[in-house]
């Protein structure tokens, strides 16, 4: 049970800190074991952050899927200054996110546990972001993609970043399918930003 996709990760408290600046702010981070990439931000999170732009979503809130102990919602709470949603099954990376959100002074954000889409606090959204949890298998990481599209507001986005060889093109693929577009915002270092807008279908 210490999988990073555990609901209670039973592994011993390992407490680390650190600084990361994201979106031009230096946060502040506790991390701990079960969790996932708690040395540092991962590089898939880091080029998700520096790449999704909220400036054209319509008007709403940002759910952050697998938020984890939070460096994407976070960055994206303080960005854009909507509120974020940030949503994982982990509850001890719930935890930690709300110390994190505490640490760096964020309110604008709403943390709780939910598995997947089961336990949402809003019924759309103006974006859903997601570093999804690769290890927890095709199954889970189809789900967050397919369902995405009925939580989503006209011409609300689905942004993810997923690696190449753990799955980029079947994950674009399967964007293209349920959304009928699937662009390809950057690769870095093996790394893809894959976005789908839902487009009114008046």
């Amino acid at each position: 049970m210490n999988h990073y996709y555990s609901k209670q990760p039973d592994s011993a408290h390992q407490y680390a800190q650190f600084s990361f600046e994201l979106k031009g702010k230096t946060f502040r981070f506790t991390t701990d074991s079960g969790v996932f990439s708690k040395t540092t931000i991962d590089y898939g999170s880091r080029v998700l952050i520096d790449t999704f732009d909220a400036t054209n979503l319509p008007k709403g809130a940002i759910l952050d899927v697998g938020c984890g102990y939070g460096p994407i919602g976070l960055a994206l709470a303080y960005a854009s200054q909507r509120m974020v949603e940030m949503v994982d099954i982990n509850e001890r990376a719930i935890d930690l996110a709300r110390t994190n959100a505490a640490a760096n002074q964020l309110t604008n954000v709403d943390i709780h546990p939910s598995n997947i889409y089961e336990n949402l606090h809003q019924a759309s959204y103006a974006a859903i972001v997601s570093n999804p949890p690769i290890r927890a298998g095709k199954q889970v990481v189809h789900e967050i993609l397919s369902k995405a599209y009925e939580y989503l507001l006209p011409q609300g986005s689905l942004t993810i970043v997923i690696q190449k060889k753990q799955g980029a093109p079947s994950a674009q693929k399967k964007m293209q399918e349920i959304f009928g577009n699937a662009t390809i915002l950057k690769k870095d270092k093996g790394y893809y930003i894959i976005q789908s807008i839902k487009e009114n279908t008046e």
